[in-house]
């Protein structure tokens, strides 16, 4: 029997390749689907996303403001700041009043780091003074003086001390400070909605069983994960895959999308987001 091909688009780090390491290796059953994997920086895939292009892609949760029309929330892949999450970086430490002042260096401006700068800062995009950033070009901007601030993501939240850098906020640290104890929503998984939906629930079930495979066998996935993991060591990449694949990645449970509804709904607010999100899940 012929598989159906679907383009499953996430980022070239080991988060990502930890949760689809059963997936890329055939490890699972694959329920007659075919999976090419797409390997791309968040803010292309936000980007793609707007376009409808892939079938399954992570995207940031403030960019699913701008696809939702298009896509569907899947229960599991979540990527959620549970005490920690974007920070601000400087070689010397600044506070608010100070960095709204001063240059920041940004991973793209439709990533959740973006909108949680923004709601931090409590103003919009055109009051604040960035420049955009590929994620992992952020340390040399602030070295070399493009940027007085740098808003790192990913591994960058573990490694920004060896560039010698000192950590100005933790957005992680502030939102659940400020929403009862909450997570930072950061990245998610979704689906086209041109699938009908069982099929979307056999998929969604598919890439579940894939993160679940992961975290059941761990040193394996880490180990293939480790290619993707840019200056760390498998000790460090361990952690940094604890940090974003765990509880919440399985499934976001009541509390995770309470905190996307937060997120989103205080971002329409203020004014941040075209409109308020009712948000889909597929079940």
């Amino acid at each position: 029997m012929q598989s159906t091909k679907l383009t499953l688009g996430h980022s070239p780090d080991p988060d990502d390749a930890f949760m689809f390491y059963a997936l890329a290796k055939d490890l699972i059953p694959a329920h007659g689907f075919q999976f090419e994997h797409i390997l791309q920086d968040i803010q292309t895939l936000n980007e793609r996303a707007t376009r409808g292009e892939l079938d399954i892609s992570a995207v940031s949760i403030h960019a699913y403001a701008y696809v939702s029309d298009k896509y569907a929330l899947l229960p599991s892949g979540a990527s959620m700041g549970d005490g920690y999450g974007p920070m601000l970086v400087a070689k010397q430490k600044f506070s608010r009043e100070e960095i709204a002042k001063k240059k920041i260096a940004v991973p793209g401006t439709m990533t959740s780091a973006f909108l949680a700068l923004q709601l931090w800062l409590g103003r919009p995009d055109k009051e604040i003074n960035y420049v955009v950033v590929p994620f992992d070009q952020i340390f040399a901007a602030v070295k070399s003086g493009a940027a007085e601030i740098g808003l790192i993501i990913h591994e960058g939240q573990l490694t920004y001390r060896n560039e010698g850098l000192v950590l100005c906020e933790d957005l992680g640290i502030w939102w659940g400070r400020e929403n009862d104890g909450l997570p930072l929503p950061l990245g998610g998984n979704v689906i086209h909605k041109r699938f009908d939906p069982k099929t979307r629930k056999i998929i969604s079930d598919t890439l579940t069983a894939s993160i679940q495979f992961s975290l059941d066998h761990r040193p394996e996935a880490v180990l293939h994960a480790l290619q993707y993991a840019r200056d760390m060591g498998r000790d460090l990449a361990d952690k940094f895959v604890g940090m974003y694949v765990n509880h919440w990645t399985l499934d976001y449970g009541d509390k995770g999308r309470e905190s996307i509804r937060r997120f989103l709904g205080q971002a329409f607010e203020r004014g941040l987001i075209p409109h308020r999100q009712e948000l889909e899940f597929v079940v």
